[in-house]
């Protein structure tokens, strides 16, 4: 299991801050990415979080997957890798 997970079914008012100072209660957060949409420019609801150690990762999947934050049950896995996809555009 890696150490960049995936943290799901956010409140679309949540912030970076928020899932930090959440998931920093279970080990050191090193960086989190969430994802906006670019032409709302409002959370689309899931980040990606780095921690710092395979333990740490371990134990917040371990404390958070399936708890409620802010009024809905998070989703805590381990990140798939992303997909070598090719940008849209024309054939």
């Amino acid at each position: 299991m890696g150490t960049r997970l995936y943290v799901g079914n956010l409140p679309f008012e949540a912030t970076e801050e928020d899932i930090i100072s959440l998931l920093s209660r279970a080990g050191s957060v090193k960086s989190c990415e969430l994802i906006m949409d670019k032409f709302s420019n409002r959370s689309r609801g899931f980040a990606f979080v780095e921690m710092s150690s395979q333990e740490e990762a371990d134990r917040v999947v371990q404390q958070f997957n399936g708890q409620d934050f802010q009024g809905r049950k998070l989703m805590v896995n381990e990140a798939k890798p992303r997909d070598n996809r090719q940008g849209g555009g024309r054939y």
